[in-house]
């Protein structure tokens, strides 16, 4: 059976039971200033388990992953658009997973806005990620199709445009084989649900226009 991602739930409901305020592991006073930054498919973001600070993802699909004790990865979650990443630093001081882009990303510095708010929003990103852990869950149940369907929804921007991780990174997301994936791609290009069109940077095979009607 699928599961959730560890410690998302439970990190939720600790700071709402005990109304953890953030502790900065620096001392942002004397921290250089931080910028927006801009990822390649492929790029590592952060390390688990290394200090560091908080992002809000502007643009792109970041994978997060868990290194098991033998030093093996598995997949663990996702951030998509307006997620926050790495906001258990406040907590914990250093990041409890390993980040990947899976497309080109933009990141922006969070908290934005006064420290004073930082609380509050904290607990605003951490029932999001609550949100998405159940998101995730569900794209790891159900018939095949089903699962690659609602990842495609889930990436989907407004334009009804989508930028598709790898094969690989789509069977680890949805517990599918690599084989069974790009039978699905396939399929859903010949229904025309996916679209092939052509995007700055990406790689011809990862870049569609979804009609999602055509599905049935």
């Amino acid at each position: 059976m699928p599961t959730a991602p560890p410690s998302v739930g439970a990190v939720v409901i600790q700071a709402r039971r005990f109304q953890i305020r953030p502790i900065f592991p620096v001392d942002r006073s004397n921290s250089p200033v931080r910028t927006a930054r801009q990822l390649a498919a492929g790029q590592g973001v952060y390390q688990a388990g290394a200090d560091g600070l908080a992002w809000r993802l502007k643009r792109g699909v970041i994978r997060l992953d868990n290194a098991g004790s033998s030093g093996e990865v598995s997949f663990a979650s996702l951030a998509i658009p307006g997620d926050i990443l790495g906001c258990e630093t406040m907590l914990f001081g250093c990041y409890t997973f390993s980040a990947t882009a899976l497309t080109q990303c933009e990141l922006a510095p969070w908290p934005e806005g006064a420290s004073a708010m930082a609380g509050d929003s904290l607990l605003a990103s951490l029932a999001q990620a609550q949100k998405r852990a159940a998101e995730v869950v569900a794209l790891r149940g159900g018939q095949a199709v089903d699962r690659v369907l609602g990842l495609i929804r889930l990436f989907t921007d407004n334009a009804g445009q989508v930028v598709l991780p790898t094969r690989q990174d789509i069977a680890d997301i949805t517990d599918l084989r690599f084989e069974t994936i790009s039978r699905i791609i396939k399929a859903l290009e010949r229904s025309k649900v996916l679209l092939p069109i052509k995007v700055e940077g990406v790689h011809a095979t990862r870049s569609y226009r979804v009609d999602l009607a055509m599905a049935g």
